[in-house]
């Protein structure tokens, strides 16, 4: 054991020292290697300047799509292929960019958030002598650093701590993150650091204190991944692209080029909204689909190898007080050998991920087994004093990683996540793998390999290397101020607005409705715990957003963050859609179904359902008897159901517990685990299954369990009183 520990030691030491030797060799006069990571092109003056030209609307682009020819035609709207129309758009050429769903619909929305290196691959490419891997963090440092320059209201750095239980694993971790900021040099966030035990749970108190020796904290960035693949499409169109969302490629288009060959000339297209085909004309196509990379390239060819293996990755989100505001946490070792991160986001916590093979679907769905995985190495990490419930998951979601596949590796733990560049024998061109953080440098080799094979004619090279996307431009970090004074918002929703929009905050500002109170005077929100506000949907539709979906869960986060607020928030975000968008009634039912199916299947609040009714009622009949009381006291009306109305009513005014507030989350936890058909209403059943839960310990003793017992007290001593009331004095009999 103790020579384990000393070669583990010597080779933190020796990678340590090598990390110098190892980035001159790899940096000293490669000038392939600058051009790579983007140093050779700077954007010019007139890419720079903050663009005021207005959207075109979605009409307009469907309709440049019909009668334009262009030189590039990309295929995807997530990261990648939204950073490849960018980086097309930028060097001059005539661009267009399709997407089947929403901007950001797939993988690039459902990412674990983070802007980084990639410690895991580096340690991988110390101890393996894996220069490639080596350089894939090289790269994605930089990016990483350029995410935060040209969309610092979107990302910002973000302090993770890695709590150490072993005094020989202090200087072992210190070592590789000593590394981790060295291979980043001059784009290192801020210098990473040892804490002592005591400093460490003064920073995360929710930390397991026993045998914790320390902690190391390091530096990475964190963002919002929806709404920036969304900055990203939007730049490309601010710059002359012309991009659609919902529009479908239903095959590819071939032509005979001067020599006879056959070559990809464009696309046959159909817009998801109203059914129309037509087709897209252009000298190149790239194919950016993600996890679909296979998909279009058996368009091009039917008999073609697969190039990607796709992996599920699941997330949670869980209530605030699971982790600081600030810091996050890296578990470097979990059970199953696999990384989890546990980190603040968006004022909740997320947590994740797993790493399985699976099929490529549109509809991805997160498994109890993933879930409960994620809590189990979450208990491990904190404090015995909290309890991590499975009823305070907030929502879950799967997300699909385009991973390159390679048959010499059989686990997907063991692929590196990086990008391959393929160009078919008729001029199709393929991105597929890598990552959220390199999609820039992935976007700048697809295009120079675009260019050289289509011999487009291009102005210039790539320009995307400080080109600041939109709302990034006049942007500050106090610009929330002005927002305030200058339109009479809440603060919360004025800095909310400016770290979604930026600078283009204003504008959504302006389209919001009169409260017709004191304060805030303008600005209501769509649902009470959260800052999202009206304006938010009117503008989401001149962001392109064309259904209730693409509203909850890209332009707004609410599915992502508490499925059932989203569900509650609905009525409205489809009330104001359809005043932009001319819904019929029907159609506006339609809308409202999809969203809760999503909701329901893609955000966990299905399975949430499913490990409860797991769950077999084992009460005595006295138990059951006691239940019914609780329940019929609750039961007001003696209509046979709990309506949520009547929850959150009773739970405000005070009438379960007198001279008690309870908070929106406090609400949300206590619904969340009573609606199990998810209808509004919890009956009888409901409720017994409820108190079998909470008597199995799969579901802990719950706020509502607690207000059911009050409301039966109340009840009982209400009826003890009326009947120790003589008629005489109760004015009867008169």
């Amino acid at each position: 054991m103790a020579a384990s520990r000393m070669r583990k030691l010597a080779a933190g030491g020796i990678a340590l020292g090598g990390t110098v030797a190892l980035a001159s060799w790899v940096f000293g006069d490669d000038n392939h290697t600058k051009k790579q990571f983007g140093l050779h092109v700077h954007a010019g003056d007139s890419l720079k300047a903050r663009p005021n030209k207005p959207f075109p609307t979605r009409s307009e682009q469907l309709k440049a799509l019909e009668d334009e020819v262009y030189d590039v035609l990309v295929i995807g709207g997530g990261a990648t292929g939204a950073g490849c129309a960018l980086d097309s758009v930028s060097r001059g050429l005539k661009t267009a960019i399709v997407e089947l769903d929403d901007f950001s619909s797939g993988t690039s929305s459902r990412s674990t958030k983070l802007l980084h290196g990639g410690v895991r691959y580096l340690q991988k490419a110390i101890f393996n002598l894996d220069i490639e891997q080596y350089r894939m963090v090289k790269e994605a440092l930089h990016e990483r650093a350029n995410l935060l320059e040209i969309a610092p209201h979107l990302s910002y750095p973000l302090p993770i701590m890695l709590p150490v239980y072993k005094w020989w694993q202090i200087p072992y971790y210190w070592s590789g993150i000593k590394m981790y900021d060295l291979v980043a040099g001059s784009k290192c966030i801020k210098s990473s650091y040892v804490l002592s035990k005591e400093k460490a749970i003064e920073l995360f108190p929710m930390l397991r204190k026993d045998k914790l020796c320390g902690a190391i904290v390091y530096y990475d960035g964190q963002h919002n991944d929806a709404r920036m693949n969304i900055a990203i499409a939007l730049t490309a169109a601010r710059l002359g692209a012309t991009v659609a969302n919902h529009v479908r490629v239903v095959s590819l288009t071939k032509s005979k080029d001067s020599e006879g060959q056959e070559k990809v000339s464009g696309a046959r297209v159909r817009d998801e909204i109203t059914g129309k085909e037509w087709e897209v004309r252009a000298k190149c196509v790239i194919n950016a689909t993600g996890p679909f990379t296979d998909s279009i390239r058996e368009m091009d060819q039917q008999a073609v190898n697969k190039i990607c293996a796709p992996s599920a990755g699941v997330h949670i989100v869980l209530p605030d007080y699971y982790s600081p505001a600030s810091m996050g946490l890296l578990d470097p070792s979990t059970s199953d050998g696999r990384v989890i991160f546990f980190l603040p986001w968006q004022g909740l916590t997320i947590a994740g991920t797993t790493d399985t093979p699976c099929e490529v679907t549109h509809h991805p769905s997160p498994t109890e087994a993933d879930i409960e995985f994620i809590l189990g190495e979450i208990r491990s990490y904190l404090s015995p004093d909290i309890e991590v419930r499975r009823g305070d998951v907030l929502s879950a979601w799967s997300g699909i990683r385009p991973l390159v596949s390679d048959p010499n590796k059989p686990d997907s733990q063991s692929l590196v996540r990086n990008h391959i560049v393929h160009v078919s024998d008729s001029g199709l061109v393929t991105i597929a793998g890598g990552k959220w953080t390199t999609y820039r440098s992935m976007a700048m080799e697809t295009l120079d390999a675009a260019v050289k094979t289509c011999n487009l004619p291009a102005v210039r090279g790539s320009a995307t290397d400080g080109l600041l996307l939109e709302g990034a431009h006049g942007w500050t970090p106090t610009m929330f101020i002005r927002l305030v004074q200058d339109f009479g918002l809440e603060s919360e929703v004025a800095k909310h607005l400016s770290e979604t929009y930026g600078d283009r905050a204003f504008s959504v500002a302006k389209l919001a409705a009169l409260t017709g109170k004191r304060w805030p005077i303008v600005g209501k929100r769509l649902h009470e715990e959260f800052p999202y506000i009206d304006a938010e949907v009117r503008y989401a539709v001149r962001e392109y957003a064309c259904t209730a979906v693409d509203v909850i869960a890209r332009r707004l986060r609410l599915a992502f963050l508490n499925v059932q607020a989203a569900e509650e928030a609905l009525p409205s975000i489809i009330s104001i859609m359809a005043e932009e968008l001319k819904w019929s009634e029907d159609e506006q039912k339609r809308q409202h179904a999809e969203a809760v199916k999503f909701v329901r299947e893609e955000m966990g609040q299905q399975v949430n359902r499913q490990s409860r009714d797991k769950i077999p009622i084992n009460l005595s009949r006295e138990e059951i008897s006691n239940y019914i009381k609780r329940f019929q006291a609750l039961d007001h009306d003696k209509k046979g159901y709990i309506s949520i109305n009547d929850i959150r009513r009773g739970l405000k005014v005070g009438d379960l517990i007198p001279n008690h507030e309870i908070s929106g989350e406090e609400i949300h936890a206590a619904l969340n685990k009573v609606d199990l058909r998810l209808n509004g209403q919890t009956d009888l059943s409901e409720f017994i299954q409820l108190m079998a839960c909470i008597k199995s310990g799969r579901v802990t003793n719950s706020r509502f369990d607690q207000l059911a017992q009050e409301a039966q007290k109340n009840a009982e001593e209400e009826e003890a009183k009326r009947k120790a009331i003589p008629v005489d004095r109760s004015g009867g009999g008169v």
